[in-house]
């Protein structure tokens, strides 16, 4: 048979094709801009035909309607990274998380979760026959050649990518074409404390230097500033619209690297239909499995890396926590370790942890002198190098804890200094600063507080009953 004919025999519908899934079954499913949400809904339309599915996913972009409660007994949702749309129901116990490092996550899916059935999204196939998992090779590529049952959802808006992201229709069981557009992760306007985060960061990398990005407000604030660089690379897990326009100029030309040189390596691609239109049968960027892309091993093969993540949470010793808060799970560690640690094995390597000074609308310090109790230590302080916030770099690698905690404590939100002044002082039992310095800490601690006793006046004038602009509190 010819691959048309290969193709044709497993053809079907989506309701065809989740009779294959069994009582017990374990099912691995595609994440973020590769979620097979066209056979998903057939599962959860008919969710009273299943029961004990253990449904494995990584971070979803839409709703997690696995997590609602009248699937319990059908369908269970293990998460490997939490979303929005799942936090409540992990912290509750509805739905189980299982923790690892993003590299070692198809081994862990593997060895240790065991699924039989795998459901993927794939461009449709090539005059050769061959179909591409597009913008998420990460963790599908490898489950759809080990399950027992692989079903893809054929769908004419995934972009077709090089690298190792393609299979012959010969190894998949079902096909269900359902073409629908992909779910986009737009870039925002970037706030001016982004704007100076990212100034930061972009005035620690050099020319030649190969980054690791992700996406989000910070990593587009680093893209805007690196316009006076050249022969940059990217080595990423992931990468949203931001790397676009510098790849299209030259600024990003992977000329530089040691291994893949001239191409653009990700495990996943999360953007808009501008990212999807670059990477669609481009041969300058490559897409992998994510126990190649985020191998620690792998990413320190290239000389001059410069990894930037973000965090929630920095303690006074730089321990990072970036994905709980307290007992509650909010992502998950993903490939922050695994790059802090490749960075610092590279030649002339460098990583930066990269974040606003404060958090809920500048109520809360995310510098502090302990974590918060229950959560969980993302990035151990003996990894941890470069520290960014909005007020400056603070460079953690070969400093004392009086010193770490001290440049902390200056790239801190002015309010929030004197507390953790005091705090350095119960610690360490000596003053953190001289006279003159402390002095230099406290500049417009004064007006800052007076600013938020204002606001804090305002609201609550808008919310008493009866009250017009002329009211006071």
């Amino acid at each position: 048979m010819g691959w048309k004919d290969i193709y044709q025999s497993k053809l079907v519908t989506a309701q065809e094709a989740v009779k294959a899934i069994r009582d017990g079954d374990k099912v691995v499913t595609g994440f973020g801009c590769g979620e097979p949400f066209g056979i998903e809904r057939e599962l959860i339309n008919n969710y009273e035909k299943y029961h004990d599915v253990e449904i494995i996913n990584m971070l979803t972009l839409g709703d997690s309607p696995w997590c609602r409660e009248e699937m319990k007994g059908h369908f269970t949702l293990n998460c490997l990274f939490a979303s929005p749309s799942n936090r409540k129901a992990i912290s509750t116990g509805i739905s189980e998380f299982t923790t690892s490092h993003f590299y070692e996550i198809p081994e862990v899916i593997k060895t240790y979760l065991r699924p039989r059935v795998s459901i993927v999204m794939v461009s449709p196939p090539d005059e050769h026959g061959y179909v591409s998992f597009g913008t998420t090779v990460d963790y599908t590529r490898g489950t759809a050649e080990y399950c027992e049952v692989v079903i893809a959802q054929v769908n004419k808006y995934m972009p077709r990518t090089f690298g190792n992201s393609i299979m012959h229709v010969r190894d998949f069981t079902y096909f269900v074409e359902c073409d629908e557009k992909l779910p986009e992760v737009k870039g925002v306007e970037i706030s001016d404390t982004e704007m100076k985060i990212g100034k930061y960061c972009a005035s620690l990398i050099n020319d030649g230097d190969c980054l690791q990005l992700g996406i989000g407000g910070i990593p587009n604030a680093v893209c805007a500033q690196l316009w006076d660089k050249k022969d940059l690379g990217i080595h990423s897990e992931l990468v949203g619209d931001g790397v676009v326009d510098l790849l299209e100029a030259g600024i990003i030309n992977n000329k530089k690297k040691q291994t893949n040189r001239y191409r653009t390596v990700l495990g996943a691609a999360f953007g808009s239909e501008k990212l999807n239109n670059y990477i669609n049968n481009n041969p300058s960027v490559e897409l992998h499995p994510i126990d190649y892309v985020n191998n620690p091993i792998e990413i320190a093969k290239n000389d001059n890396v410069v990894s930037i993540n973000s965090c929630l949470q920095v303690d006074l010793l730089g321990q990072v926590v970036s994905d709980t808060v307290g007992l509650n799970q909010f992502s998950a560690v993903g490939g922050q370790v695994d790059f802090v640690r490749g960075a610092t094995m590279s030649k002339g390597g460098r990583s930066i942890i990269a974040m606003p000074s404060t958090a809920k609308k500048g109520l809360i310090s995310r510098i502090v002198p302990i974590i918060t109790e229950g959560s969980a230590v993302t990035t151990p302080r003996n990894d941890v190098n470069f520290v960014v916030t909005e007020y400056g770099i603070a460079q953690l690698k070969g400093k004392s804890l009086k010193e770490r905690a001290k440049a902390l404590i200056l790239i801190s939100h002015p309010k929030f200094r004197p507390h953790l002044v005091i705090e350095y002082i119960k610690r360490f039992n000596e003053e953190p600063f001289s006279k003159h310095e402390l002095r230099e800490q406290f500049v417009g601690v004064k007006e800052q507080i007076e600013e938020r006793r204002q606001q804090i006046r305002e609201d609550l004038r808008k919310k008493l009953p009866g009250n017009d602009e002329k009211s006071t509190v």
